[in-house]
């Protein structure tokens, strides 16, 4: 009796998986949602009846109780990159120049796919089992959002056909229109806040601590890339892979397509910008691949981006409303930044009541009136801004702007330094408006990511003079927030955890959080990287620090003239007393083996990822670099090592395979004879 069961429920499964996967991927389901659930029910009836035949990868387990750890970090096994964009046709000839001038012989076509407007993930199986899901986070690693991404239905858990060992691939999760649209009808009726636009509503239903409102929300997904993959088959073309990602059962988008030339993308594009609203999800732009996988090789990549990529991004919707002021906003560097308030309009997707206007110079040049009627659009369906007035429409009623002479939050004087576009406000960290928005960025995800402490908590802080700078933060105690309203003993405890967490953040971003001016998340690397040390990095000259590579002179006078200020050291002392880490142990314990050498990795090595064996290479002081040229020291080369290998042999660049590979690593450059 219990084989017959066995084998019921494993008869069950494959026909649930392939009619979801008919229903969810291909749209062309075979039988009525009616039929589908009672599957559906035999088989749960079947698993309570017998629970030792329960899988991770049943259909019936994709909602299970919140993981405790949910949102840890989680490392990608390879990096997860952004996009650089263009946004015309000559841009686009552009960025086929720069890629001729690396590569040799005609292109071999392109692919051509519609960039969705959704939460990029990336999706990790072994032996074709779904095992994990992530977001981008910063590309090197991401949140753990495994359960929630469970309980997305067009996500597979488990793949068809013959599956490699391990596999991670990326994708865009998006909110269907219609889901939208039913959602904030449920919303409305139960007098909640209602979602902007489908993209926002997307990336909170992915991100919600019960997957079981993950499940309620409708999500879907389109999978556009094999990122890291052991025991596959071997491919050249890029469109190969996305069959490939298909026939196992992943929704990848049917829009795509193989043009031959560039002629070829930017038909693709005309008409994809032209049919842009006939899709059931959002679109805001064409993504453009080189097709052939050696000539991606080849090109490599920049610091954020790959070269043999472009989103070509859709012109930005526009709409006319009603200037009703313009105000001014403080930042953290206390820059006085005009923005117009708007009688509120929907526009490229979202509703918009407020909208940049950069500086006051801008708003001039633009002849941009209080009481107009303005041209506002979403530059990039993200930022909106005001293209400029309609001067057909004005009454005479309409009122000049100009920069206030004072900081409306604290009273001194707004000046404008010659020579210079930006007004600033002169208050320091007087200011409130500055002081407030220093602290956010300070807690922010790119900072030391302190949850919980966003603006409404920070506002509170402030209100009650429970703090004056970031180093207040690691001085909070529980009685200094209990008996304020909507603070109780678990609120409390959460953001103190929090707090505590962030006193071990590596040193790069505590050097991201202070704000130095020009020092963003790979300078901050650059910069731990070589230092180690908060200390040792405040002490070096300019001149040392011009000296780091991908570190000029005005980003060395930046950080010096910033570790130069009392006021920065009496704020890094208190760091220290507030039990913050200052030093990275690894980093200034670890060797200098590798400094001086530039290694190139091609190829896929038997053991070890791109991104770790990179990492391996930087934690001892060496430079990892995307093309072979007569600086490179040594070429690391796996399985299908391509053109890099070839250009290694003709300029007589030492190549190594894994093995000799981690011999460099564990012995250094002399005994391999490198130096």
């Amino acid at each position: 009796m219990a084989e017959d069961v066995a084998a019921r429920v494993t008869e069950l499964r494959t026909q649930i998986r392939y009619h979801s996967h008919r229903y969810h991927v291909l749209d062309a389901p075979e039988i009525s949602d009616a039929d589908y659930d009672r599957l559906v029910r035999e088989l749960e009836r079947l698993e309570a009846e017998y629970p030792d035949l329960i899988t991770n990868d049943s259909p019936t387990q994709r909602v299970g109780a919140p993981a405790s750890d949910l949102f840890a970090p989680v490392p990608h096994r390879q990096r997860m990159f952004s996009l650089d964009n263009v946004e015309s046709f000559d841009q686009l000839e552009a960025w086929e120049t720069r890629m001729a001038r690396q590569l040799e012989g005609d292109r071999a076509g392109y692919v051509c796919e519609l960039k969705i407007d959704g939460l990029a993930v990336s999706l990790t199986y072994e032996n074709g089992v779904f095992v994990r899901g992530a977001t981008r986070g910063d590309g090197l690693s991401g949140e753990d959002i495994s359960p929630n991404v469970r309980a997305i239905d067009a996500i597979p858990l488990r793949l068809l056909g013959e599956p490699p060992e391990f596999m991670e691939v990326r994708g865009e999760v998006y909110m269907p229109l219609p889901a939208f649209e039913n959602l904030n009808e449920r919303q409305a009726a139960k007098g909640d806040r209602l979602f902007t636009n489908p993209r926002n509503a997307a990336a909170g239903s992915v991100r919600q601590k019960d997957p079981a409102v993950t499940a309620s929300r409708s999500l879907s997904i389109w999978v556009y890339q094999l990122g890291y993959v052991e025991g596959g088959p071997a491919f050249h073309r890029h469109g190969e892979t996305l069959e490939y990602l298909r026939d196992l059962g992943l929704k990848v988008n049917p829009a795509s397509e193989t043009v031959p030339d560039l002629a070829g993308v930017k038909s693709y594009v005309v008409r994809a910008e032209l049919e842009r609203h006939r899709h059931s999800y959002q679109t805001d732009g064409v993504v453009v691949k080189l097709d052939s996988l050696a000539d991606q090789e080849n090109l490599g990549y920049t610091a954020k981006a790959p070269r043999w990529a472009v989103a070509y991004k859709f012109q930005p919707e526009e709409q006319t409303t009603t200037l009703r002021a313009i105000e001014i906003n403080i930042g953290r560097t206390g820059a006085a930044t005009p923005f117009a308030v708007l009688e509120p309009v929907f526009v490229g997707g979202a509703n918009v009541g407020m909208a940049t206007l950069h500086n006051e110079d801008e708003v001039h040049r633009k002849d941009v009136r209080v009481g107009d009627t303005v041209v506002v659009r979403r530059a990039g369906d993200v930022i909106p801004e005001v293209v400029g007035p309609v001067p057909s429409l004005r009454t005479g009623s309409e009122q000049v702007w100009h920069m206030p002479s004072v900081c409306p939050f604290c009273g001194h004087p707004i000046v404008r330094p010659q020579d210079e576009k930006v007004a600033r406000c002169t208050g320091g960290l007087e200011c409130p408006s500055r002081l407030r928005e220093w602290l956010a960025h300070f807690a922010s995800r790119d900072g030391m990511d302190i949850e919980g402490l966003g603006y409404k908590t920070i506002d509170l802080l402030l209100r009650e003079k429970l703090i004056s700078d970031p180093a207040d933060i690691f001085f909070l105690g529980a009685d200094d927030l209990l008996g304020f309203e909507g603070w109780g003993e678990v609120s409390v405890g959460n953001l103190l955890a929090a707090i505590d967490g962030a006193r071990h953040r590596p040193l790069d971003r505590l050097l991201v959080a202070l704000g130095i001016r020009h020092v963003g998340g790979t300078v901050a690397r650059l910069l731990s990287r070589r230092s180690g040390d908060m200390d040792r990095l405040l002490g070096a000259s300019e001149g040392d620090l011009a000296a780091i590579e991908g570190i000029g002179p005005t980003i060395a006078a930046s950080v010096h003239d910033w570790a130069a200020d009392p006021e920065n050291l009496r704020l890094i002392d208190r760091f220290r007393a507030g039990g913050v880490q200052l030093a990275d142990e690894q980093e200034a314990g670890g060797s200098s083996a590798l400094e001086g050498l530039t290694v190139v990795i091609t190829g896929t090595l038997p053991s070890l990822g791109r991104e770790e064996a990179k990492a391996a290479v930087e934690a001892q002081g060496g430079r990892v670099t995307s093309s072979v040229s007569g600086k490179t020291s040594v070429v690391v080369a796996g399985e299908s090592a391509g053109s890099k290998l070839a250009r290694a042999e003709e300029l007589g660049v030492r190549v190594i395979d894994e093995t000799a590979f981690f011999e460099l690593l564990e012995k250094g450059p002399e005994a391999m004879g490198l130096k």
